[in-house]
């Protein structure tokens, strides 16, 4: 299995990050994608990515809840530092919690989406209540000529049916989908070919049942897969040939 969206890099795991990785590789997971955050977080990213350059590869980008005033100078510094990241990532537009930046916001996650196109590299979204304007800026920056995924998909049918139109899309699919109450089975059923799907876990959060409320980590992929081996009526060993495939084809790594 691939984890297409690690935070292992975090402070979570400063106690037992190698164990974390140990554990992850006994259950299968083979690769992770380490997903950037700020400024801040990229020594912490690229220090795990030196130590395991064999199955750990960094991207690059600016998380739309760390925008902030200063933010073209911080995607000013950035930008050098895509060369040799698999994507440019985490990006996106956030205004669950806080609009502040909004207009912000967007002009940087336009800025980043120009970094995809002009370098060839994937597009990792975070969107959380922001989709129209997250489709918005797709459509004006080259949406159709873009590959990428919509991390931790969570979507109705309608919000499916507009990922699925951008042919070079992929949706995240995490702990979410094995939650009691999450209606994601039946969108992914209906709406999305497993072929367009990766799997993640965003860890340390969003742990899947039955890890529910624990600080998540790579391994618990295996409860992702399952659920979706049943969502599909496949094996899980199907399901994880497909996912892998989308997944290099997706990242080229």
């Amino acid at each position: 299995m691939i984890d297409t969206h690690a935070h292992l890099y975090e402070p979570d795991y400063d106690d037992d990050r190698e164990e974390t990785l140990q554990r992850a590789l006994g259950a299968g997971v083979t690769r992770f994608y380490l997903p950037n955050i700020n400024e801040e977080s990229i020594p912490r990213m690229m220090a795990l990515a030196e130590r395991h350059p064999e199955s750990c590869f960094p991207m690059m980008g600016l998380h739309p809840e760390d925008v902030k005033s200063d933010w073209v100078q911080v995607l000013d510094r950035m930008e050098p530092q895509l060369r040799g990241k698999v994507a440019v990532g985490e990006v996106g537009l956030d205004f669950y919690w806080d609009d502040t930046f909004r207009k912000e916001q967007i002009e940087a996650f336009r800025r980043q989406t120009e970094w995809a196109f002009r370098h060839g590299l994937p597009l990792v979204i975070h969107q959380r209540k922001a989709e129209n304007e997250v489709h918005e800026v797709l459509r004006s920056c080259h949406g159709t000529e873009l590959r990428g995924v919509f991390h931790c998909f969570s979507g109705s049918v309608e919000s499916a049916r507009r990922v699925m139109a951008y042919e070079g899309f992929f949706v995240g699919i995490g702990g979410i989908v094995t939650f009691k109450n999450a209606k994601l089975g039946e969108v992914l059923r209906s709406e999305v070919p497993l072929e367009r799907v990766v799997l993640e876990t965003d860890c340390p959060y969003l742990a899947p049942v039955p890890h529910r409320g624990e600080r998540n980590e790579s391994s618990f992929l295996t409860s992702v897969c399952g659920k979706l081996a049943e969502i599909y009526n496949l094996s899980p060993g199907e399901v994880e040939k497909v996912t892998d495939d989308n997944a290099r084809r997706l990242f080229g790594a």
